[in-house]
Order: C-alpha cells, then sequence, then structure tokens
C-alpha cells in the first residue's frame, strides 16, 4: 500500500472534468433535434440540454424504438434492487443468523477491547521483551572490551595457531577455484554438526560460534589472525547469555576489521556468484558505529580524469553511498572550473534507498573535461553543509572529494569556511595509478580532521571508502560510557535466513593505552548486535480480537514501519539482502492529513487518540472504501519506536465463546463435545462443506497450505486434546467450535430446504470471525477460491466496511484468457455483514452471501432491464405506425446494459459476448463509455505506489562505441615525448587494454541480466491506481459527444449495493476513442514520484537523542599516508593485466591500516 500518486515520469493528465450535470427528464432525441456536426472527435461527456430531449417522433407507417426514458430505466433499476434484497433476504438469512446468535446467548460473553489499555499493555510486553536483549548486549561488550584489553599482539601469529570454525569452509570446498582451496589453507578449521532449528530456520550448532571473514580480506594477516584470537574468548559469554535468556536469536560481533563472529554456529549462506558480504556494510552495524552523518561527496571531473580513472571514482562514490544508512543526509557533486551536483538534488537529502539510487544512476552519467578547481568544489559543499533552512542530521560533517590528484591546497577555502573549529572533516581520496604529488591531499585530510586514502584499483575501493567510520568513531570512544546507549534499528532482512528483524546494537571500545604517555585509544573495535525477528514481536500483538480489519501497527524516528499488516517487501534476502526494508507509514497506508498529523506525533514520543474518517484500499489492492477508523498510540519506553492500534468503530466490541461447565467438567476429548460433529466431512453432504481458518489452535498442531489436509490434522489433534488443554489457545479453539454449531443452525433453519436452482444460485455460505466458512451445498465447495482465513478473505473484511451488498466478480487479467463458461462453474460473490445489537453493544461477527450463477442472471439481467414484467412473458414487439422505447433484452444490438462494481470492473452485461469479460476493469471493455463515466465524477481515482514491489531488471541498452569520457588525444599530443609519460597517456592505454580485454565495456552483453538468477529480480516501485465512487448518487442521463459517434447514456446506483447500472447506446464507429483508463499495476520507471519534487517536501522524522561528533581530546595526527612513484611501465601493465584478468592485488594489511589498530 502506499503514498498518494504525485507524477510518475511524464504521466497522462487528467481526463477533462468540464461537463455539466443535471437529472435528466426526457427522452431520446426529437426529429426536429439533430447531433453535432461532424468534425474531430471530441470525447467529452456533454449533458443534453433540456430542450432538446424530446420523444422521438416516428414516421407514419413504421415502427420506430427509441432510447428508453429516465423514469423507464429508473423503474429498471427498482426492479433490480428488489430482485437482488430478495434473494439476500431468503438466502443470505442476516435476521435468522441474528437470532441464531441471541438463541445461543448462553455459550458466549461480549469483551471490550478498550483502546489505550490494550496499546500500553502491548507497548509494555514489547518493552520487556526488547530489554532482556539490552541486557544480553552489555553483559556481550562489556565482556568484549575485557577481553580485547587483556590480549597480548602477537606480531609472529601464524594460521595454524588457529583453531575456529570458518562459516565459509563448506562452501570454498565445493568451489574449486576458491582461494583457499587452492592455496592450500593453513588454519585450523572445525568440522561441525548441525541440527535443525526452527526458532532459526536454519541448521545451528550450539556449542561454537561460527566466523564469517570477507571474501577480499586476507585471513592470513597478522590483523586479522589476532582478531581471531581474542574474540575466542566471547564464545562462552554467548553461551551463557543464551542459557539465561533461551529466546535469544543471533549474537553478533562485527569487527571494525571486517570479521564477524556469531552464534550460535551455522554454515554461512553464501550466494552462487562472488560473495560481497561485509559486517561493516550492514544497515545494524553503520547504525552502531558511529553517530549520524552530514556528507558531500565532491568529484573532480576534469579532463586528466579519464579512463579507468573516472570509472574507478563512480564505483567509489556508489560503494560510499551504500555506507550510509537512513539517519544520514547527503549530496553528491562534480566539479572541474566549476562545481555542480550530479543529480536533480539541489541539497543535502536523506539517504534513503530511493535517493541513494538517484545518486548511483546520475553519477554513471559524469563526463570528463576541463581543469581541476578544487576551490570551485569545496565551495560548493561548504555551502551545502551550512545551508540552514533544510533538514538534515545536525551531527558529522564532512566532505569525501575523489580526485587523481593536483597541487592546489585551498588553503583560504578552509580558512574562510572551516577553521579555527574545524567543524567540517574532509577525507581525501586519490583515485588511480598516475605520478601526481599526493601532498597537498594529505594536507587537506590532515588539517581538516580527516583522513587520507589511496584507491589505485578496483581491489581498494570496498576497504578505503568504508575505513572513514574508524574516524567518526573517535569522539564516541572518546565520551566512553556516555555513548554506550543502545540503539534499536530499521527492519531489515537478516543475511542468514531469518527473515525480516530488527537489532539491538552497541558499540564496543579499544580500552587499551597506546605507549608509555596513558594515551587513551581512540578506536572502536566494532559493534555488538542482538537480533529479534519481526514475527517473535508480533506475537505479542493481539491479532483475532480486533476483528479483520483491526491492527497493531508501529514506527520509528524515521517515520518507518516496523510492524504492520501491509509491510509485505517481495524482495528476499537471496535477491538483495544489501536494501533495508523502509516502508514509511504514510506508503504503508493511503496518505491524508489526518494521518500525517498521527505519525509526527508519534515521531515526538506522544500518546494520543483519534476518529478520522480515511480511504483504505481492499487486500486484493482493487478497491478502495472510504471508512471510519479509531487510532490510539503509545510510545514503546526504552526504544525509538512508537506503538499504535488502529480499530474500527465495529471492532470495538467481539465474541468470546464460553462453553459450559458441565462439559469442561468431564474432561473428554473436544471431540466429544457437542457440535464437533460438524465439523467432521462426513456431516458435508448434509450440513455443507467447512473451511476452518488456518490458525495456531495447537502447539503441536500440523500447518498445511490445503485446507482439507489441515481439517484432518486437526481433527485427529482433537481426538485426543481436552477443551482445556495448556498446549492449545482456548480462546481460538471455543470461538471455532461455537462459530460451527451457530453456521450449522442456518443450514438447518434457512438453507436445507431452500431450492436454490430456482434462483439461479450456485452456492450459499457464511464466515465468521471464529474462523468458520461454511459452503452449502457440498459440491459447490469444489469452486470455492476465497481464502480460508476470514481476515485475509478481500470480500469478508469489504462487507465488514460496506452497509448492504457487496459484488465481488470474479477476478481477472486483461492479458489472460477470458473466463471459461462451462457447467455452470463462473459465480459472482454477493455477501454482506451481520450486524448484531447486544445489551447496547454492537458488534459485526459474521458475513453471509451468496454466489450467483453468471450465465442464469445475466439472463435474468435482460428481463429485469425490459418491459416484460417475468420470464416466461413473451417479448413486447413493437408493431407497425407505434411508437417504443427500447429495451435491454429486446434491443440488446442496439442498447448495451451493464452492472459494474464500485471498483469499476463489470460484473453484468446485456451483451453475451462480453459474458467471459466479466471481472474486468469496464475500461477494456468499453474505454468510451468508461471515460464518460468518470468525467462525470460517477467514479473518482485514487493513484498511489507500492515500494514492496519485485521486478526483473530491465536489459542493459547499448552504452556506444567508446566509453563514456573517454579522453581523445590531439596530434600534438602524440608528437609531444613528455604527454607519453604522462597520466593521460597512461589513462587511455587503461581504456584502449580494457577495451579490448572487456568487450562488454563497450557494449552491453544481455545474457549477463538473464544468466544470473540472483539478478532476476530487485525492488522496484509499481504505481496503482483504484476506481470508487464519486459524489454523484442521483440518476442522469448524459451524451457522450463525439460527432457522429456521439452516444447517449444513462447511469444510476443501485441502492444499497455496490453497483451502478448504466444503459448506452452502443458505439455507431469506432473513431472516436478516447484515452483509456488505466487500472492495473504498472511499474514506473522513475522509481515511483518524481523524488526531485518530493525532497523538497520531506516528511516529518527525528533524528538519534544524541550525537558524538566532537572531543576536545581527539589525536588527530594518525590522517592517512600515501607515496608518490613514478609511472613504471613494467610495473604498471602488470597491475592492470592482473585486475583485467580478476585477479585485482590482495589488499596488504599495513596499507592504510591504522597504527593503533594492532590490538
Amino acid at each position: 500500500m502506499a503514498v498518494p500518486a504525485r507524477t510518475c515520469g511524464a504521466s497522462r493528465p487528467d481526463p477533462a472534468r468540464t461537463a455539466l450535470r443535471w437529472p435528466s427528464r426526457g427522452s431520446r432525441l426529437g426529429p426536429g433535434a439533430r447531433r453535432p456536426a461532424a468534425g474531430p472527435p471530441r470525447p467529452l461527456a456533454l449533458l443534453l440540454p433540456p430542450l432538446l430531449l424530446l420523444p422521438l417522433l416516428a414516421a407514419p407507417g413504421a415502427s420506430a424504438y427509441s432510447f428508453p426514458q429516465q423514469h423507464t430505466m429508473q423503474h429498471w433499476a427498482r426492479r433490480l434492487e428488489q430482485e437482488i434484497d430478495g434473494v439476500m433476504r431468503i438466502f443470505g438469512g442476516v435476521q435468522q443468523l441474528r437470532e441464531i446468535y441471541k438463541d445461543n446467548r448462553n455459550l458466549f460473553e461480549v469483551q471490550e477491547n478498550e483502546p489505550q489499555k490494550l496499546v500500553e499493555k502491548v507497548a509494555g510486553d514489547i518493552e520487556s521483551l526488547l530489554d532482556r536483549k539490552v541486557q544480553a548486549l552489555k553483559r556481550l561488550a562489556d565482556a568484549a572490551e575485557t577481553f580485547q584489553k587483556a590480549h597480548r599482539w602477537q606480531d609472529n601469529i601464524k594460521e595454524e595457531d588457529i583453531v575456529y570454525y570458518d562459516a565459509k569452509a563448506d562452501a570454498e570446498l565445493d568451489d574449486p577455484e576458491s582461494e583457499d582451496v587452492e592455496r592450500g589453507s593453513k588454519a585450523s578449521t572445525l568440522r561441525l554438526d548441525f541440527v535443525e532449528d526452527s526458532n532459526f530456520k536454519n541448521k545451528v550448532n550450539y556449542s561454537y560460534t561460527a566466523v564469517q571473514i570477507p571474501t577480499d580480506i586476507y585471513k592470513g594477516s597478522t590483523v586479522i589472525l589476532n582478531e581471531l584470537n581474542w574474540t575466542e574468548a566471547l564464545e562462552n559469554v554467548f553461551m551463557e547469555n543464551r542459557r539465561q535468556d533461551p529466546t535469544l536469536l543471533w549474537q553478533v560481533f562485527g569487527s571494525a576489521t571486517g570479521v564477524t563472529r556469531y552464534y550460535p554456529a551455522t554454515p554461512w549462506r553464501a550466494p552462487k556468484k562472488i560473495d560481497l558480504y561485509d559486517v561493516r556494510r550492514r544497515p545494524w552495524y553503520i547504525q552502531g558505529a558511529s553517530s549520524p552523518k552530514d556528507m558531500v561527496i565532491i568529484v573532480d571531473v576534469s579532463g586528466s580524469v579519464s579512463g579507468l580513472t573516472l570509472k574507478l571514482m563512480k564505483t567509489s562514490v556508489c560503494e560510499m553511498l551504500d555506507t550510509l544508512s537512513d539517519d544520514d543526509y547527503v549530496n553528491v557533486a562534480s566539479f572541474n572550473e566549476k562545481a555542480q551536483p550530479v543529480s536533480c538534488f539541489t541539497h543535502l537529502v536523506q539517504a534513503n534507498v530511493r535517493n541513494k539510487k538517484v545518486f548511483k544512476e546520475a553519477v554513471q552519467g559524469m563526463v570528463a573535461k576541463g581543469t581541476t578547481g578544487y576551490k570551485a568544489g569545496f565551495e560548493y559543499a561548504f555551502d551545502q553543509l551550512q545551508n540552514p533552512n533544510i533538514t538534515r542530521a545536525n551531527c558529522n560533517k564532512m566532505i569525501m572529494m575523489f580526485t587523481d590528484g593536483g597541487e592546489d591546497r585551498v588553503q583560504d577555502v578552509f580558512e574562510k569556511y572551516n577553521w579555527p573549529n574545524r567543524t567540517v572533516r574532509v577525507f581525501t581520496f586519490s583515485v588511480g595509478q598516475h605520478n601526481y604529488d599526493v601532498t597537498p591531499l594529505q594536507w587537506m585530510a590532515c588539517t581538516n580532521k580527516g583522513y587520507y586514502f589511496e584507491i589505485p584499483s578496483i581491489g581498494a575501493i570496498r576497504i578505503n571508502t568504508q575505513e572513514y567510520l574508524d574516524v567518526l568513531g573517535r569522539p564516541m570512544v572518546l565520551a566512553g560510557k556516555e555513548a554506550k546507549q543502545v540503539q534499536w534499528t530499521n527492519v531489515y532482512e537478516d543475511a542468514l535466513g531469518l527473515g525480516m528483524v530488527v537489532t539491538g546494537t552497541l558499540p564496543v571500545f579499544n580500552l587499551t593505552q597506546d605507549g608509555p604517555g596513558e594515551k587513551k585509544n581512540q578506536l572502536i573495535l566494532g559493534v555488538m548486535g542482538i537480533d529479534v525477528a519481526l514475527n517473535d514481536i508480533k506475537r505479542l500483538t493481539p491479532n483475532y480480537t480486533l476483528g479483520a480489519n483491526g491492527y497493531i501497527f508501529a514506527i520509528d524516528l524515521n517515520g518507518y514501519v516496523l510492524l504492520h499488516p501491509n509491510l509485505k517487501p517481495q524482495v528476499s534476502q537471496t535477491t538483495n539482502f544489501r536494501e533495508p526494508v523502509t516502508l514509511d507509514f504514510l506508503d504503508a497506508e493511503l496518505e491524508d492529513e489526518n494521518k500525517e498529523e498521527i505519525r509526527r506525533s508519534m515521531i515526538d514520543g506522544n500518546k494520543g487518540h483519534k476518529q478520522i474518517r480515511t480511504l483504505v484500499k481492499s487486500l486484493d489492492e482493487r478497491y478502495i472504501d472510504e471508512v471510519t477508523r479509531n487510532y490510539t498510540w503509545v510510545p514503546i519506553r526504552s526504544t525509538n519506536y512508537s506503538l499504535g492500534l488502529v480499530l474500527p468503530p465495529y471492532s470495538t466490541f467481539y465474541l468470546q465463546a464460553n462453553l459450559s461447565d458441565q462439559i469442561l467438567q468431564v474432561k473428554l476429548p473436544i471431540s466429544k463435545l457437542k457440535d464437533f460433529e460438524f465439523l467432521l466431512p462426513s456431516s458435508f453432504e448434509s450440513e455443507g462443506h467447512v473451511f476452518i481458518a488456518p490458525r495456531e489452535y495447537c502447539k503441536d498442531l500440523n500447518a498445511s497450505d490445503n485446507n482439507t489436509e489441515f481439517l484432518k490434522n486437526f481433527i485427529e489433534l482433537m481426538e485426543k486434546v481436552t477443551p482445556d488443554s495448556k498446549q492449545c489457545n482456548n480462546f481460538l479453539l471455543h470461538n471455532l467450535i461455537l462459530d460451527t454449531g451457530i453456521t450449522q443452525q442456518l443450514v438447518e433453519r434457512v438453507w436445507r430446504d431452500q431450492d436454490l436452482n430456482t434462483y439461479s444460485l450456485l452456492a450459499v455460505f457464511a464466515t465468521t470471525d471464529g474462523g468458520i466458512t461454511r459452503v452449502f451445498p457440498n459440491k459447490a465447495a469444489e469452486d470455492w477460491t476465497e481464502n480460508p482465513e476470514p481476515f485475509n478473505a478481500s470480500f469478508y473484511r469489504r462487507s465488514l466496511d460496506n452497509h448492504g451488498y457487496v459484488f465481488k466478480p470474479p477476478q481477472q487479467d486483461a492479458l489472460l484468457r477470458p473466463l471459461e463458461l462451462e457447467n455452470d462453474t463462473v459465480g459472482i460473490l454477493v455477501s454482506t455483514a451481520v450486524e448484531l445489537s447486544l445489551g447496547g453493544r454492537t458488534l459485526r461477527p459474521a458475513v453471509v452471501g451468496v454466489k450467483l450463477d453468471l450465465e442464469a442472471w445475466a439472463e435474468k439481467f435482460k428481463v429485469l432491464a425490459s418491459n416484460r414484467t417475468h420470464q416466461d412473458q413473451p417479448q413486447k414487439q413493437c408493431g407497425p405506425n407505434s411508437h417504443c422505447e427500447m429495451d435491454c433484452e429486446v434491443n440488446n444490438e442496439d442498447l448495451l446494459c451493464v452492472l459494474i462494481d464500485d471498483g469499476g470492473f463489470l460484473v453484468l452485461s446485456n451483451q453475451n459476448h462480453q459474458w467471459d469479460q466479466v471481472g474486468r476493469f469496464f475500461s477494456e471493455v468499453d474505454a468510451n463509455l468508461m471515460l464518460a463515466l468518470y468525467n462525470n465524477s460517477f467514479y473518482t481515482r485514487k493513484e498511489s505506489y507500492d515500494y514492496q514491489a519485485a521486478c526483473a531488471p530491465l536489459p542493459p541498452g547499448n552504452l556506444g562505441a567508446a566509453p563514456r569520457g573517454i579522453f581523445v588525444p590531439t596530434i600534438a599530443d602524440f608528437l609531444n615525448l613528455a604527454w607519453w609519460t604522462s597520466a593521460a597517456a597512461w589513462s587511455l592505454f587503461q581504456q584502449l587494454l580494457y577495451g579490448l580485454i572487456y568487450h562488454s565495456w563497450f557494449q552491453a552483453d544481455p545474457a549477463e541480466a538473464e544468466g544470473n538468477p540472483e539478478v532476476r529480480e530487485s525492488s522496484c516501485v509499481m504505481k496503482q491506481t483504484q476506481y470508487y465512487f464519486g459524489s454523484v448518487n442521483a440518476s442522469y442521463n448524459a451524451i457522450i459527444d463525439c460527432g457522429n459517434c456521439s452516444r447517449l447514456f444513462h447511469a444510476q446506483r443501485l441502492i444499497n449495493t455496490n453497483l451502478l447500472f448504466v444503459v448506452a447506446e452502443k458505439p455507431l464507429c469506432s473513431q472516436c476513442e478516447a484515452g483509456r483508463l488505466l487500472q492495473k499495476e504498472t511499474h514506473c520507471p522513475a522509481d515511483g514520484p518524481e523524488q526531485c519534487e518530493l525532497v523538497q517536501r520531506p516528511r516529518y522524522r527525528r533524528g538519534p537523542h544524541i550525537c558524538f561528533d566532537y572531543n576536545a581530546t581527539e589525536d588527530t595526527s594518525d590522517c592517512g599516508r600515501g607515496a608518490s612513484f613514478p609511472p613504471s611501465l613494467g610495473v604498471l601493465v602488470s597491475l592492470q593485466l592482473l585486475l583485467l584478468l580478476g585477479l585485482p592485488p590482495r589488499p596488504q594489511p599495513q596499507v592504510h591500516a591504522h597504527p593503533s589498530r594492532r590490538l
């Protein structure tokens, strides 16, 4: 579900709604009136002027038919209303079911949902659950700091000295190309046995931890081996935590070196291609390792930056963006003589998934030209960071500059904007292999509390675009205990298959002293995390007492939902676990001003209650209903979350079965209880087929997607279970038994003695809150396709929200083959809610309805909309010299008569060839007429966006004959000897060599996307459009003005239903095709509403309460180092060949490593 639409690329403007309207009183145009003169087709719906609405005068001696007069069509509408109401009164059994409930009043009690008490209790339960995880986190963090402080660094440590379980070992043994297989790993890797654990959805070993090391980190380096050595002691703390709290799930230590140690041990879920997992890029690690960031990335695109160097920069910027979370703000600009943003974003924007996607696409369009102008780049960046009129993080401020080198130090810029306080950190990145002096880049970083990095090749990008987090962690480490605060993340997909989780994080600090001067260490060791599965939180919320349309939800400080029934991401972890699940509350529901106020109040941590009128989307996403909802909310203490409860007024009360004491005292199996026999298949032939909701009635009940099998499992278990069994949910179990008996009495009193065929019915049914769906007769169950869980059935939820009879035609897509009208199996569902009033308390515990035989009712529809009073009466003929009105039966070749539901879907038609189109959006049947109905406000529409969709990747296009940004030397350059030793010459050589070996760089290979199953789907945005009844309730005659192709039509709502009755002339020609209204979901190529417009109206949010971006004792002397070297052709060609052959040189542990990283 989603936000109100704004724009989606160049969307088609709304059809004009300029026509005037008034109730029509006349009939067809008279002989003296003429149709509008022929001209260009004008698909506007114009109502007929009253003077033109005159009776048709037939020529003497000839029979003539006129378009039906309005009172005639109103008469047909009343006949349709009466027929529907009569059938529902006889077979629906609403009144009889009310009496049955009252007759069985001693078997149930009416309980009340008290919103404030309910939401406060759930918030307290969630707080208690998370608090237990917090205590475990603190024990782990304290132990880690103690173990590391006591650890003695070993310079001569060897791989064979370390024994651990390598989580990726099994996958690497299966891969003959694995580096460890080729070299023969010297580490002593444990071989473990695993047992299946349903809590983890995985095979685990509780006696050991597992270790995961990123692919681009050398396992045998001294830093990694020392890390493995001291973190081994965490194993006992992990196990002790689990002993104290057996509900704990993954306990993880993510090290700043990239090592992940987690408990319990389980094999790593490695993808089929290269494993790019690095704990330092996971949402929970990023959030725990530093305070929020305001970051401006500036990229040098001067003429010297071309070819592979420019490509390295583009990749580096994309990797840098992946180190940012939703708490951060960012902008990206390119510069040469001038600076300009690479995208449409002109200021800092939230680093959410969609904004980062815009940046990544825009970065690919950067072209190298002009001369280097550091001053322009830095002035632009400082102006961005000092803009007071925008929403931002207001914590760490930094500038990240990517360049191939330069001489200017732009000291005057730093003096103007950043000195002496140095509130903005500057990080510089020397990209590519060149002979420039890097001293100015080092100076910029060192004099502005930043760090200098080198990125000579693609293998150095990931490690060097994330180590800046170590620098940002310094103030946090120096703050000590004040910074040891547990933070809870947004929802994201667990990398080990647990599903959607939130993670509590706590930073772990290096407490060792550097040298004899007792200088305090500034390094963060890593982040400790404990996962909490979303399902565990959901179990604390009431689900069946709130009714089908009531629910609990929770949001964080960003307004993102933690809990919500519409939180259903379609992209699985195996597809793209790097993307967090960030669904805003206003995107989960249909946005309006009331919900904006509720969201703001929740983010601010307030309590509140509000009743609102709002729009909701149906479960099948085909309909919109305007409903009343009560919202109640409270903060969840000690967390960043706020909890809300949504209840319809009719769900204030609910039924709770109260089986008599005499039955309970017998202690017999439930199968011996009264009414249980009506659940047995042996009773179905006489009592109708019973579907039971697949709920967790008892712990030992085996679940099944097949309802027949589930019912069998349920019956077998009930042979052993007593009514008060501790292993069963008595509320669910007793209500199920109660509703079994109540629906059976409906069969006995109403259905069994009626002849369904007389009224052309395929089935009658009753569905209850207790989980029973009874379909009569038994054979009708073969064609029953509704969800056996009433709370997940669209017809059930819509019936509760709407008064009267709700029609639901069979759903079909325009791209699929038409309905097969054979053996009378196609039916139209008609349902209505049963409202009870017991002692002044109103509730709706059930829905009843019928299933109409499509073909038979189509014939009946024609008779009811005709001049015949009943089906056996002969059709009225219009004789000579007489004047007759057309009707929907006799004149079906000239007159189109249809029933359309409130979503704009065809329900019935007098055209036989349209029967197989029942259930389709009416614009696909008659686009011209549907547009006229829309233009005359019979329908209005709601456009929204689904941000949780999954889409197949678009095939890559041809990138052209040469890479973008290629540098083309002049003849003078070729004749200049100095040019051949320059960076430009080396860059051109890289382009040519890279292009010759990798043809795909010049021309895309479509097979690449198709051949990799891991990229078949990715998250995308789908635009949804639903139609619902507008403000028109009266009966109207109108004309679709289209020259010689003009058409008369009449439209009228049928009272007490969700139907619109439309009578229209059949189109005389097809030359008046108007714009077709679209209802089906469409892919939005621009990823939803235009991001450039949305960032101008950012939604309200709050960042973390405490910021750690400054500490007076911070030592900034460690700010990176590098070396300038001449371009040795032999060395550079060798390195480049290694890169191009897919063997990037392994980053050595000493390169760019902080001296204090020696643990």
